[in-house]
Protein backbone atom coordinates (compact mmCIF):
# COMPACT_ATOMS: atom_id res chain seq x y z
CA UNK A 1 0.00 0.00 0.00
CA UNK A 2 1.06 3.88 -0.42
CA UNK A 3 1.12 6.18 2.49
CA UNK A 4 0.96 9.66 2.31
CA UNK A 5 1.47 12.30 4.44
CA UNK A 6 -0.58 15.56 5.44
CA UNK A 7 0.23 18.62 7.19
CA UNK A 8 -1.23 20.68 9.22
CA UNK A 9 -4.10 23.49 7.71
CA UNK A 10 -4.92 21.01 4.87
CA UNK A 11 -8.76 19.71 4.40
CA UNK A 12 -9.40 17.01 2.21
CA UNK A 13 -12.59 14.90 0.87
CA UNK A 14 -11.84 11.95 -1.37
CA UNK A 15 -14.83 10.23 -3.23
CA UNK A 16 -13.82 6.52 -3.11
CA UNK A 17 -15.91 3.34 -4.20
CA UNK A 18 -15.85 2.79 -0.60
CA UNK A 19 -17.33 5.65 0.46
CA UNK A 20 -16.00 9.12 1.23
CA UNK A 21 -12.66 9.78 3.04
CA UNK A 22 -12.10 13.06 5.01
CA UNK A 23 -9.17 14.14 6.54
CA UNK A 24 -7.75 17.34 8.78
CA UNK A 25 -4.97 18.98 9.93
CA UNK A 26 -2.12 16.66 9.83
CA UNK A 27 -1.90 13.00 9.52
CA UNK A 28 -1.64 9.80 7.19
CA UNK A 29 -3.75 8.50 4.22
CA UNK A 30 -3.30 4.36 3.25
CA UNK A 31 -4.05 3.65 -0.71
CA UNK A 32 -4.36 0.17 -1.95
CA UNK A 33 -4.04 0.34 -5.18
CA UNK A 34 -4.86 -2.87 -6.22
CA UNK A 35 -8.15 -2.42 -4.11
CA UNK A 36 -8.89 1.01 -4.78
CA UNK A 37 -9.28 1.65 -1.16
CA UNK A 38 -8.39 4.63 0.60
CA UNK A 39 -8.65 5.01 4.75
CA UNK A 40 -7.14 8.02 6.94
CA UNK A 41 -5.51 5.54 7.99
CA UNK A 42 -4.17 7.95 11.14
CA UNK A 43 -5.46 11.57 12.13
CA UNK A 44 -2.69 13.64 14.43
CA UNK A 45 -2.12 16.37 15.63
CA UNK A 46 1.33 17.43 13.90
CA UNK A 47 2.77 20.44 12.23
CA UNK A 48 4.29 18.63 9.20
CA UNK A 49 5.16 14.65 8.79
CA UNK A 50 8.24 14.41 6.69
CA UNK A 51 9.25 10.93 6.53
CA UNK A 52 7.62 7.29 6.75
CA UNK A 53 9.71 4.20 7.53
CA UNK A 54 8.59 0.21 7.88
CA UNK A 55 11.04 -1.97 10.18
CA UNK A 56 11.78 -5.16 9.11
CA UNK A 57 8.23 -6.51 10.97
CA UNK A 58 5.70 -3.89 9.45
CA UNK A 59 5.86 -1.60 12.12
CA UNK A 60 5.47 1.85 10.73
CA UNK A 61 7.50 5.04 11.98
CA UNK A 62 7.41 8.69 10.86
CA UNK A 63 8.94 11.75 11.26
CA UNK A 64 6.75 15.39 12.33
CA UNK A 65 8.02 18.80 12.31
CA UNK A 66 8.33 21.87 12.99
CA UNK A 67 9.41 20.25 16.28
CA UNK A 68 12.04 17.20 16.11
CA UNK A 69 9.95 14.38 16.73
CA UNK A 70 10.38 10.37 15.46
CA UNK A 71 6.70 8.78 16.23
CA UNK A 72 5.47 5.18 16.28
CA UNK A 73 2.65 5.45 13.61
CA UNK A 74 0.25 2.54 14.93
CA UNK A 75 0.35 4.11 18.41
CA UNK A 76 -2.52 5.70 18.06
CA UNK A 77 -3.76 4.99 14.67
CA UNK A 78 -7.95 3.86 15.55
CA UNK A 79 -10.15 4.82 13.68
CA UNK A 80 -11.75 8.01 15.17
CA UNK A 81 -13.67 11.10 14.44
CA UNK A 82 -13.81 13.89 11.86
CA UNK A 83 -11.10 16.63 13.02
CA UNK A 84 -10.57 14.63 16.13
CA UNK A 85 -6.72 14.65 15.98
CA UNK A 86 -4.41 12.79 18.42
CA UNK A 87 -1.29 12.86 19.85
CA UNK A 88 1.82 11.18 18.53
CA UNK A 89 4.31 10.59 21.30
CA UNK A 90 8.03 11.18 20.77
CA UNK A 91 10.25 8.64 20.79
CA UNK A 92 13.46 10.27 20.48
CA UNK A 93 14.63 11.00 24.20
CA UNK A 94 18.21 12.98 23.07
CA UNK A 95 19.96 14.32 20.07
CA UNK A 96 17.04 16.40 19.20
CA UNK A 97 17.66 18.79 16.29
CA UNK A 98 14.72 19.86 13.72
CA UNK A 99 13.65 20.07 11.19
CA UNK A 100 13.86 16.17 10.43
CA UNK A 101 13.33 15.18 6.81
CA UNK A 102 13.84 11.91 5.84
CA UNK A 103 14.73 8.31 7.51
CA UNK A 104 15.55 4.98 6.96
CA UNK A 105 16.60 1.72 9.57
CA UNK A 106 19.66 0.62 8.91
CA UNK A 107 19.85 -2.98 6.87
CA UNK A 108 22.22 -3.59 5.25
CA UNK A 109 25.21 -6.31 5.71
CA UNK A 110 28.07 -3.61 4.62
CA UNK A 111 27.35 -1.70 7.77
CA UNK A 112 28.53 -3.47 11.40
CA UNK A 113 26.02 -5.80 13.20
CA UNK A 114 25.56 -4.04 15.96
CA UNK A 115 23.96 -0.97 14.15
CA UNK A 116 21.38 -3.46 12.61
CA UNK A 117 17.83 -2.14 12.75
CA UNK A 118 18.77 1.44 13.87
CA UNK A 119 17.10 4.28 12.47
CA UNK A 120 19.00 7.28 10.46
CA UNK A 121 17.20 11.19 11.05
CA UNK A 122 18.29 13.75 8.40
CA UNK A 123 18.41 17.14 9.11
CA UNK A 124 18.55 20.36 7.33
CA UNK A 125 18.08 23.95 8.57
CA UNK A 126 20.89 25.17 11.75
CA UNK A 127 22.26 21.34 12.76
CA UNK A 128 23.06 19.97 9.06
CA UNK A 129 23.65 16.46 8.90
CA UNK A 130 22.13 12.98 10.17
CA UNK A 131 21.88 11.23 13.90
CA UNK A 132 22.00 7.65 13.78
CA UNK A 133 19.08 6.55 16.95
CA UNK A 134 18.91 3.39 18.78
CA UNK A 135 15.11 1.54 18.52
CA UNK A 136 14.37 -1.04 20.69
CA UNK A 137 10.95 -2.39 22.40
CA UNK A 138 9.69 -0.73 25.82
CA UNK A 139 9.40 -4.09 27.62
CA UNK A 140 7.66 -2.15 30.65
CA UNK A 141 5.50 0.01 28.77
CA UNK A 142 4.86 -1.30 25.51
CA UNK A 143 6.06 0.04 22.07
CA UNK A 144 9.23 1.65 21.50
CA UNK A 145 11.84 3.54 22.59
CA UNK A 146 15.32 4.94 21.59
CA UNK A 147 18.75 5.76 22.41
CA UNK A 148 20.98 8.13 20.67
CA UNK A 149 23.94 6.22 19.06
CA UNK A 150 26.13 8.94 17.46
CA UNK A 151 26.25 11.53 14.70
CA UNK A 152 26.26 9.85 11.48
CA UNK A 153 27.60 12.83 9.72
CA UNK A 154 27.31 16.31 9.33
CA UNK A 155 28.70 20.01 7.82
CA UNK A 156 28.81 24.16 8.53
CA UNK A 157 28.43 24.32 5.07
CA UNK A 158 25.17 26.31 4.74
CA UNK A 159 23.90 25.60 1.84
CA UNK A 160 23.85 21.40 2.59
CA UNK A 161 20.21 20.34 3.02
CA UNK A 162 19.61 16.49 3.21
CA UNK A 163 16.29 15.38 2.73
CA UNK A 164 15.88 11.76 2.29
CA UNK A 165 17.78 8.77 2.50
CA UNK A 166 17.98 4.82 1.24
CA UNK A 167 19.84 1.98 1.12
CA UNK A 168 20.83 1.26 -2.37
CA UNK A 169 21.36 -2.44 -4.33
CA UNK A 170 24.67 -2.30 -2.72
CA UNK A 171 24.44 -2.08 0.75
CA UNK A 172 25.71 1.30 0.58
CA UNK A 173 23.89 4.65 1.95
CA UNK A 174 22.61 7.03 -0.51
CA UNK A 175 21.70 10.78 0.73
CA UNK A 176 19.69 12.91 -1.19
CA UNK A 177 21.50 16.19 -0.70
CA UNK A 178 18.74 19.17 -2.20
CA UNK A 179 21.66 21.59 -2.00
CA UNK A 180 19.58 25.25 -1.87
CA UNK A 181 20.90 28.63 -0.11
CA UNK A 182 17.24 29.10 0.86
CA UNK A 183 14.97 27.08 2.56
CA UNK A 184 11.16 27.56 4.13
CA UNK A 185 7.85 28.80 3.13
CA UNK A 186 7.72 31.76 5.19
CA UNK A 187 10.93 33.87 5.37
CA UNK A 188 11.78 34.18 1.54
CA UNK A 189 9.67 34.96 -1.33
CA UNK A 190 8.75 32.10 -3.25
CA UNK A 191 10.59 33.71 -6.26
CA UNK A 192 13.35 34.75 -5.05
CA UNK A 193 15.84 34.76 -7.30
CA UNK A 194 18.74 33.30 -4.97
CA UNK A 195 16.64 30.12 -4.71
CA UNK A 196 18.98 27.04 -6.51
CA UNK A 197 16.59 25.47 -9.32
CA UNK A 198 19.84 23.90 -10.98
CA UNK A 199 22.21 21.97 -8.38
CA UNK A 200 21.13 18.93 -6.09
CA UNK A 201 23.83 15.73 -4.89
CA UNK A 202 23.25 12.46 -4.39
CA UNK A 203 25.87 11.28 -1.66
CA UNK A 204 27.04 7.90 -1.02
CA UNK A 205 28.22 6.59 2.19
CA UNK A 206 29.88 3.23 2.66
CA UNK A 207 31.72 1.52 5.52
CA UNK A 208 35.21 0.91 4.32
CA UNK A 209 36.55 -2.15 6.27
CA UNK A 210 33.59 -4.47 5.03
CA UNK A 211 32.81 -5.52 1.52
CA UNK A 212 29.64 -4.38 -0.23
CA UNK A 213 26.71 -6.26 -1.26
CA UNK A 214 26.20 -8.55 -4.17
CA UNK A 215 23.16 -7.01 -5.77
CA UNK A 216 20.18 -9.04 -5.80
CA UNK A 217 18.89 -9.59 -9.14
CA UNK A 218 15.57 -8.38 -8.95
CA UNK A 219 14.43 -6.51 -12.65
CA UNK A 220 13.14 -9.89 -14.94
CA UNK A 221 14.30 -12.68 -12.49
CA UNK A 222 12.34 -15.83 -12.00
CA UNK A 223 9.60 -15.67 -9.61
CA UNK A 224 11.60 -18.74 -7.82
CA UNK A 225 14.77 -15.86 -7.31
CA UNK A 226 12.38 -13.25 -6.04
CA UNK A 227 11.19 -15.56 -3.55
CA UNK A 228 14.23 -16.41 -2.63
CA UNK A 229 15.46 -13.04 -2.15
CA UNK A 230 12.98 -13.05 0.79
CA UNK A 231 15.68 -14.53 2.79
CA UNK A 232 18.42 -11.60 2.18
CA UNK A 233 19.15 -9.68 5.03
CA UNK A 234 18.82 -6.14 3.46
CA UNK A 235 15.28 -4.80 3.86
CA UNK A 236 15.40 -3.04 0.86
CA UNK A 237 16.20 -5.86 -1.74
CA UNK A 238 13.26 -7.50 -0.02
CA UNK A 239 10.86 -4.51 -0.60
CA UNK A 240 11.97 -4.49 -4.09
CA UNK A 241 11.82 -7.88 -4.69
CA UNK A 242 7.95 -8.02 -3.53
CA UNK A 243 7.31 -4.95 -5.77
CA UNK A 244 8.88 -7.12 -8.55
CA UNK A 245 6.83 -9.89 -7.74
CA UNK A 246 3.22 -7.76 -7.71
CA UNK A 247 3.60 -6.57 -11.34
CA UNK A 248 3.77 -10.83 -12.18
CA UNK A 249 0.89 -13.17 -12.75
CA UNK A 250 -0.99 -13.23 -9.47
CA UNK A 251 -2.08 -17.24 -10.00
CA UNK A 252 1.82 -18.16 -10.90
CA UNK A 253 3.09 -16.09 -7.79
CA UNK A 254 0.70 -17.66 -5.71
CA UNK A 255 1.54 -21.32 -6.86
CA UNK A 256 5.28 -20.69 -6.68
CA UNK A 257 4.53 -19.04 -2.78
CA UNK A 258 3.05 -22.32 -1.44
CA UNK A 259 5.92 -24.38 -3.09
CA UNK A 260 8.57 -22.08 -1.59
CA UNK A 261 6.90 -21.94 1.78
CA UNK A 262 6.95 -25.59 1.96
CA UNK A 263 10.78 -25.89 1.12
CA UNK A 264 11.56 -23.58 4.06
CA UNK A 265 13.68 -25.23 6.60
CA UNK A 266 11.92 -24.82 9.71
CA UNK A 267 15.64 -24.65 11.79
CA UNK A 268 16.36 -21.80 10.62
CA UNK A 269 17.03 -18.66 12.36
CA UNK A 270 14.53 -16.54 10.62
CA UNK A 271 11.89 -19.21 9.43
CA UNK A 272 8.97 -17.13 10.79
CA UNK A 273 10.26 -14.21 9.56
CA UNK A 274 10.26 -15.83 6.46
CA UNK A 275 6.98 -17.28 6.07
CA UNK A 276 5.92 -13.27 7.53
CA UNK A 277 7.53 -12.04 3.73
CA UNK A 278 5.67 -15.07 2.27
CA UNK A 279 2.51 -13.96 3.70
CA UNK A 280 2.78 -10.26 2.39
CA UNK A 281 3.95 -11.27 -1.46
CA UNK A 282 0.05 -13.36 -1.21
CA UNK A 283 -1.16 -9.88 -0.06
CA UNK A 284 0.37 -7.82 -1.90
CA UNK A 285 -1.06 -9.86 -5.47
CA UNK A 286 -4.48 -10.12 -3.47
CA UNK A 287 -4.61 -13.62 -2.97
CA UNK A 288 -4.12 -13.26 0.89
CA UNK A 289 -2.71 -17.01 2.12
CA UNK A 290 -5.58 -17.74 4.56
CA UNK A 291 -3.72 -21.28 5.64
CA UNK A 292 -0.35 -18.93 5.63
CA UNK A 293 -1.87 -16.82 7.89
CA UNK A 294 -2.84 -19.20 10.19
CA UNK A 295 1.01 -20.22 10.64
CA UNK A 296 1.90 -16.59 10.97
CA UNK A 297 -0.94 -15.90 13.63
CA UNK A 298 1.02 -18.88 15.86
CA UNK A 299 4.14 -18.00 15.23
CA UNK A 300 6.57 -18.02 18.75
CA UNK A 301 7.57 -14.25 17.63
CA UNK A 302 5.06 -12.32 18.91
CA UNK A 303 6.15 -9.41 15.78
CA UNK A 304 5.39 -11.85 13.21
CA UNK A 305 2.00 -12.45 15.01
CA UNK A 306 0.89 -8.70 15.32
CA UNK A 307 2.34 -8.78 11.65
CA UNK A 308 -0.26 -11.20 10.68
CA UNK A 309 -2.89 -9.42 12.25
CA UNK A 310 -2.47 -6.41 9.94
CA UNK A 311 -2.98 -8.39 7.57
CA UNK A 312 -6.12 -9.90 8.72
CA UNK A 313 -7.16 -6.50 9.47
CA UNK A 314 -6.82 -5.15 6.04
CA UNK A 315 -8.53 -8.65 4.14
CA UNK A 316 -11.70 -8.80 5.85
CA UNK A 317 -13.12 -10.57 2.38
CA UNK A 318 -11.00 -13.09 2.31
CA UNK A 319 -10.49 -13.70 6.02
CA UNK A 320 -13.97 -15.41 7.15
CA UNK A 321 -12.85 -15.69 10.63
CA UNK A 322 -11.71 -12.47 11.39
CA UNK A 323 -13.64 -11.90 14.47
CA UNK A 324 -11.95 -14.67 15.79
CA UNK A 325 -8.67 -13.73 15.03
CA UNK A 326 -8.91 -10.34 16.93
CA UNK A 327 -10.32 -11.52 19.64
CA UNK A 328 -7.41 -14.34 20.13
CA UNK A 329 -5.15 -11.61 19.42
CA UNK A 330 -6.65 -9.85 22.10
CA UNK A 331 -6.30 -12.22 24.83
CA UNK A 332 -2.03 -12.60 23.47
CA UNK A 333 0.64 -12.60 26.43
CA UNK A 334 2.25 -10.20 24.77
CA UNK A 335 1.40 -6.28 24.66
CA UNK A 336 2.14 -5.44 20.68
CA UNK A 337 -0.03 -8.11 19.55
CA UNK A 338 -3.33 -7.09 21.78
CA UNK A 339 -2.47 -3.76 21.25
CA UNK A 340 -2.81 -4.44 17.12
CA UNK A 341 -6.45 -6.33 17.52
CA UNK A 342 -7.72 -3.55 19.72
CA UNK A 343 -6.58 -0.67 16.93
CA UNK A 344 -7.41 -2.70 13.74
CA UNK A 345 -10.88 -3.51 15.87
CA UNK A 346 -11.65 -0.10 16.37
CA UNK A 347 -12.23 -0.18 12.06
CA UNK A 348 -14.52 -2.78 12.01
CA UNK A 349 -17.93 -1.68 13.73
CA UNK A 350 -19.03 -1.22 17.18
CA UNK A 351 -19.89 -5.06 18.23
CA UNK A 352 -16.75 -6.18 17.20
CA UNK A 353 -14.55 -3.08 18.53
CA UNK A 354 -16.55 -3.10 22.04
CA UNK A 355 -15.89 -7.70 22.35
CA UNK A 356 -12.21 -7.28 21.50
CA UNK A 357 -11.35 -4.21 23.90
CA UNK A 358 -13.02 -6.02 26.46
CA UNK A 359 -11.22 -8.79 25.78
CA UNK A 360 -7.61 -6.91 26.05
CA UNK A 361 -8.34 -5.15 29.00
CA UNK A 362 -8.81 -8.28 30.52
CA UNK A 363 -4.46 -8.38 31.02
CA UNK A 364 -3.34 -5.08 32.56
CA UNK A 365 -2.99 -2.21 29.59
CA UNK A 366 0.39 -0.58 28.95
CA UNK A 367 0.96 2.59 29.43
CA UNK A 368 1.49 3.33 25.42
CA UNK A 369 -1.37 1.70 24.36
CA UNK A 370 -3.41 3.19 26.79
CA UNK A 371 -4.57 6.35 24.22
CA UNK A 372 -5.59 3.33 21.40
CA UNK A 373 -7.50 1.75 24.13
CA UNK A 374 -9.71 4.72 25.22
CA UNK A 375 -10.18 6.25 21.89
CA UNK A 376 -11.10 2.53 20.26
CA UNK A 377 -13.62 2.38 22.90
CA UNK A 378 -15.11 5.74 22.38
CA UNK A 379 -15.50 5.81 18.88
CA UNK A 380 -16.92 1.79 19.05
CA UNK A 381 -19.56 3.56 21.44
CA UNK A 382 -19.97 6.89 19.52
CA UNK A 383 -19.01 8.74 22.06
CA UNK A 384 -16.42 10.78 20.73
CA UNK A 385 -18.16 13.57 19.07
CA UNK A 386 -16.85 14.52 22.71
CA UNK A 387 -12.86 14.20 23.82
CA UNK A 388 -11.40 11.46 25.23
CA UNK A 389 -8.49 13.35 26.10
CA UNK A 390 -7.94 15.25 29.34
CA UNK A 391 -7.60 18.61 29.07
CA UNK A 392 -4.51 20.63 30.35
CA UNK A 393 -5.25 22.19 34.02
CA UNK A 394 -3.69 25.85 33.12
CA UNK A 395 -2.37 27.18 36.22
CA UNK A 396 -2.50 30.63 36.05
CA UNK A 397 0.78 32.49 37.78
CA UNK A 398 0.39 33.99 40.95
CA UNK A 399 0.69 37.86 40.99
CA UNK A 400 -0.62 37.73 37.48
CA UNK A 401 -3.64 40.70 37.55
CA UNK A 402 -6.85 39.44 36.92
CA UNK A 403 -7.82 41.42 33.53
CA UNK A 404 -4.68 39.69 31.90
CA UNK A 405 -5.96 35.59 33.32
CA UNK A 406 -7.88 34.60 30.43
CA UNK A 407 -5.58 35.87 27.91
CA UNK A 408 -3.31 33.80 29.62
CA UNK A 409 -5.29 30.71 29.03
CA UNK A 410 -5.81 31.37 25.63
CA UNK A 411 -2.40 32.27 25.16
CA UNK A 412 -1.60 28.73 26.61
CA UNK A 413 -3.54 27.00 24.12
CA UNK A 414 -2.31 29.14 20.65
CA UNK A 415 1.28 28.14 21.84
CA UNK A 416 0.66 24.59 22.20
CA UNK A 417 -1.69 24.50 19.14
CA UNK A 418 0.06 22.46 15.92
CA UNK A 419 2.52 24.43 14.02
CA UNK A 420 2.27 27.58 16.55
CA UNK A 421 5.49 28.39 19.02
CA UNK A 422 5.82 25.86 20.90
CA UNK A 423 6.77 23.24 17.90
CA UNK A 424 10.26 25.85 17.42
CA UNK A 425 10.51 27.29 21.22
CA UNK A 426 9.65 23.40 22.94
CA UNK A 427 6.61 22.75 25.00
CA UNK A 428 8.14 24.40 28.51
CA UNK A 429 10.06 27.22 26.62
CA UNK A 430 13.00 25.37 26.16
CA UNK A 431 14.01 26.22 22.74
CA UNK A 432 15.90 23.79 20.62
CA UNK A 433 20.19 24.20 21.28
CA UNK A 434 22.03 25.90 18.52
CA UNK A 435 18.74 26.57 15.97
CA UNK A 436 15.87 27.78 18.00
CA UNK A 437 16.70 30.47 21.25
CA UNK A 438 15.10 29.22 24.51
CA UNK A 439 12.07 31.57 25.81
CA UNK A 440 12.20 30.50 29.42
CA UNK A 441 14.59 33.13 31.20
CA UNK A 442 15.33 35.02 28.12
CA UNK A 443 16.07 38.83 28.38
CA UNK A 444 14.82 39.10 25.07
CA UNK A 445 11.17 38.30 26.88
CA UNK A 446 11.54 39.46 30.07
CA UNK A 447 13.12 42.80 29.06
CA UNK A 448 11.59 45.81 27.79
CA UNK A 449 7.66 44.85 26.67
CA UNK A 450 7.97 46.32 23.04
CA UNK A 451 10.96 44.60 22.74
CA UNK A 452 8.74 41.05 22.79
CA UNK A 453 6.11 42.46 20.97
CA UNK A 454 8.01 44.33 18.05
CA UNK A 455 9.64 40.76 17.18
CA UNK A 456 6.35 39.08 17.39
CA UNK A 457 4.99 41.55 14.77
CA UNK A 458 7.89 42.09 12.54
CA UNK A 459 9.99 39.18 13.03
CA UNK A 460 14.04 39.39 13.26
CA UNK A 461 17.12 38.15 11.87
CA UNK A 462 20.20 38.09 12.40
CA UNK A 463 22.68 36.73 15.28
CA UNK A 464 21.84 37.06 18.97
CA UNK A 465 22.87 35.39 22.45
CA UNK A 466 20.27 34.02 24.73
CA UNK A 467 21.75 32.15 27.65
CA UNK A 468 24.93 32.28 27.02
CA UNK A 469 24.35 30.81 23.85
CA UNK A 470 24.67 32.25 19.98
CA UNK A 471 21.55 31.93 17.78
CA UNK A 472 21.39 32.74 14.08
CA UNK A 473 17.53 33.81 13.25
CA UNK A 474 15.88 33.97 10.30
CA UNK A 475 11.85 34.17 12.28
CA UNK A 476 9.60 36.12 10.19
CA UNK A 477 7.12 38.10 12.50
CA UNK A 478 3.15 37.89 12.76
CA UNK A 479 1.55 40.93 11.88
CA UNK A 480 -0.95 40.90 8.94
CA UNK A 481 -1.71 37.08 9.16
CA UNK A 482 -2.74 36.75 13.25
CA UNK A 483 -5.34 38.51 14.67
CA UNK A 484 -4.34 41.06 17.14
CA UNK A 485 -5.76 39.77 19.76
CA UNK A 486 -4.27 36.47 19.27
CA UNK A 487 -0.92 38.07 19.14
CA UNK A 488 -1.50 39.67 22.67
CA UNK A 489 -2.59 36.17 23.96
CA UNK A 490 0.42 34.53 22.91
CA UNK A 491 2.98 37.08 24.49
CA UNK A 492 0.79 37.30 27.98
CA UNK A 493 1.23 34.00 27.85
CA UNK A 494 5.22 33.80 26.52
CA UNK A 495 6.09 36.31 29.51
CA UNK A 496 4.51 35.18 32.24
CA UNK A 497 5.20 31.15 31.53
CA UNK A 498 7.00 28.90 33.30
CA UNK A 499 9.97 31.17 34.82
CA UNK A 500 9.43 34.26 33.04
CA UNK A 501 8.32 37.14 35.20
CA UNK A 502 8.75 40.56 32.88
CA UNK A 503 11.10 43.20 33.50
CA UNK A 504 9.10 44.92 36.28
CA UNK A 505 8.08 44.62 39.79
CA UNK A 506 4.19 43.48 38.81
CA UNK A 507 3.73 40.51 35.93
CA UNK A 508 1.63 42.36 33.21
CA UNK A 509 0.18 41.01 29.87
CA UNK A 510 -0.88 42.55 26.26
CA UNK A 511 -4.10 43.97 24.90
CA UNK A 512 -5.25 44.06 21.44
CA UNK A 513 -5.36 47.76 21.91
CA UNK A 514 -1.45 47.47 22.88
CA UNK A 515 -0.85 45.72 19.64
CA UNK A 516 -2.65 48.05 17.47
CA UNK A 517 -0.90 51.04 19.07
CA UNK A 518 2.64 49.32 18.56
CA UNK A 519 1.45 48.14 14.87
CA UNK A 520 0.58 52.08 13.91
CA UNK A 521 3.73 53.12 15.48
CA UNK A 522 5.30 50.48 13.57
CA UNK A 523 4.07 50.80 10.13
CA UNK A 524 7.25 51.86 8.35
CA UNK A 525 8.25 49.07 9.19
CA UNK A 526 6.35 47.02 7.03
CA UNK A 527 6.80 43.89 7.87
CA UNK A 528 10.36 43.92 6.93
CA UNK A 529 12.17 41.82 9.46
CA UNK A 530 14.19 43.94 12.31
CA UNK A 531 18.15 43.09 12.53
CA UNK A 532 18.89 41.80 15.60
CA UNK A 533 21.90 44.60 16.05
CA UNK A 534 19.50 47.39 16.09
CA UNK A 535 17.41 45.85 18.62
CA UNK A 536 20.31 45.67 20.94
CA UNK A 537 21.52 48.75 20.78
CA UNK A 538 17.76 50.15 20.49
CA UNK A 539 16.73 48.56 23.94
CA UNK A 540 20.50 47.93 25.49
CA UNK A 541 19.95 43.80 25.72
CA UNK A 542 22.31 43.02 27.97
CA UNK A 543 24.71 39.68 27.49
CA UNK A 544 25.03 40.31 23.69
Amino acid sequence: AIYMGEGVFSHTNVETPYGAVRGTNGGFYRFNPAKGHLERTAQYSIPNPWGIAFDEWGQNFFLHTSSSKFSWMQQTAVKNRYNQNLTAPDLLTSGKVRPTSGLEFVSSRHFPEEVQGDVILCNNIGYRGAKQHQIMEDTEKGGYTSKLRHELFSTENGNFRPVDLEFGPDGALYVVDWHNVLIGHMQHSARDPHRDHVHGRIYRITYPSRPLVAPAQIDGAPITTLLDNLKLHEYRSRYRSRRELRGRDAGKVATAITKWVAGLDKNAPKYEHHLLEALWVSWGINQLDTTLLGEVLKAKDHRARAAAVRAARYNPEKVSNLREILMTAAADPHSLVRHEAVVASSWLGKETAESVIAEASKTPIVANSQSAFAYGLAHARGENGKSVAKKPKIKIPKGLPKRFQGSYKRGYNLYNHGEACGSCHGKNGEGLAGVNPPLDGSVWVNGDKELLAKIALHGVMGEMKVKGKKYALVMPGFAYRTPNKEIADLLTYVRNAWGNKGSGKKRSGYTESDIEKLLKKTKPQGGVMYDSKDLIKEYKVKGQ
